[in-house]
């Protein structure tokens, strides 16, 4: 393959091959060479654009952390619900229920424990959910579906539990134990007044999880 003339294009074609290498292979399986040899592309095509096999896999996270702040501006949009509270847990839901915002879990999983991975995580949570979120909550707080003086702390929080501190990698925690923890972020926001963590994003949560620690442990 020559090098296309369009860079935009050229780098799409490197993250879209690269990102079903790493799901089909695995990140740490996978190298440069065998990026170039499906690509067949030169060595220095590559390398003009992504600097290490790592470039690589960080276009690829923020492409996918992109992807997810667009879907949940777009649930934002379209969802229909009687007031705030409710309309924040069907975005939830449909957020976790959503199989291309999660495609890549099994391979970003592998560097959760990256502290450079963890704290794009964190800043993406923060940065770029949360002020989502806490718009919902304020249409909450003015319907009265939703209870408290501070919308952008219990968004952040929020962003915070559910994205690091409840990760069962990370922590290297099973199941239960994961369980426990949502039940208790369950708890902790409902006595904050927004009372957001439906049974049934527990039981999504806990299932995607299942599914990411069989792999992890394989």
């Amino acid at each position: 393959m020559s090098r296309n003339k369009d860079p935009e294009q050229t780098i799409e074609k490197i993250l879209s091959v690269s990102e079903r290498l790493f799901i089909e292979k695995g990140f740490d399986k996978t190298s440069i060479q065998d990026i170039i040899n499906e690509l067949k592309m030169s060595k220095g095509a590559i390398y003009h654009h992504f600097k290490s096999k790592e470039e690589i896999l960080d276009a690829i996270t923020k492409k996918q952390f992109s992807y997810s702040n667009q879907m949940l501006k777009k649930l934002i949009k379209y969802t229909k619900a009687n007031n705030g509270r409710e309309k924040l847990v069907h975005i939830l839901e449909a957020t976790m229920s959503d199989e291309k915002a999660h495609y890549l879990d099994n391979v970003l999983i592998g560097q959760i424990k990256n502290p450079q991975f963890v704290v794009l995580g964190i800043k993406t949570g923060i940065n770029g959910d949360a002020p989502i979120l806490s718009e919902i909550i304020q249409e909450g707080i003015e319907d009265g579906s939703i209870n408290t003086e501070f919308p952008n702390e219990c968004a952040e929080i929020f962003m915070l539990l559910i994205n690091i501190w409840i990760n069962p990698i990370l922590f290297n925690r099973n199941i239960s134990e994961t369980l426990s923890r949502l039940k208790f972020l369950q708890m902790l926001m409902k006595h904050l007044g927004v009372d957001i963590v439906s049974d049934k994003l527990i039981e999504q949560i806990l299932k995607r999880h299942s599914y990411i620690m069989e792999d992890t442990n394989e």
